[in-house]
């Protein structure tokens, strides 16, 4: 049986590479990346009306489960760069994003990455084993 689907629910954003976010070298340290990926997070849940306020309005947090980033190329000081998040729906009581951060001027591939949230309750923490009664109107709202 698939487990997920891929989904037409992406979200774009554009940055520009800081001197602060650069090691020794002027390349990007590794851990801005992970960064860089929450910042699609946060628009893509703006653009979609699933924000992390909305979440916790509902009575929901989201805690990352798994976070992977896979390095390809370098981006440097000045760089500017586009991350792109995808929704990737599953059946299972989570929230799957597929990311590719490219460079903007020259399209290259600087990395690409997965996370993994999960449900928990804000009265009591306790881990959802199925999709909150939110989160599914929120999927049939979206998805085909």
């Amino acid at each position: 049986m698939k487990r997920t689907v891929e989904t037409n629910l992406k979200a774009i954003i554009a940055g520009k590479v800081r001197f602060s976010e650069t090691d020794s070298m002027g390349v990007v340290w590794h851990g801005n990346y992970i960064r860089f990926l929450e910042d699609a997070r946060e628009a893509f849940g703006e653009k979609y009306g699933i924000s992390y306020n909305d979440i916790f309005s509902a009575g929901y947090y989201v805690p990352l489960v798994s976070v992977k980033c896979d390095y390809r190329a370098s981006l440097r000081y000045g760089d500017e760069f586009q991350t792109e998040i995808t929704y990737r729906n599953t059946l299972a009581a989570k929230i799957v994003f597929n990311y590719i951060i490219r460079n903007a001027a020259t399209g290259s591939i600087a990395a690409t990455g997965e996370t993994i949230q999960v449900f928990v309750t804000v009265a009591g923490n306790e881990l959802c084993l199925g999709n909150p009664s939110f989160f599914e109107q929120w999927k049939q709202k979206w998805l085909p």
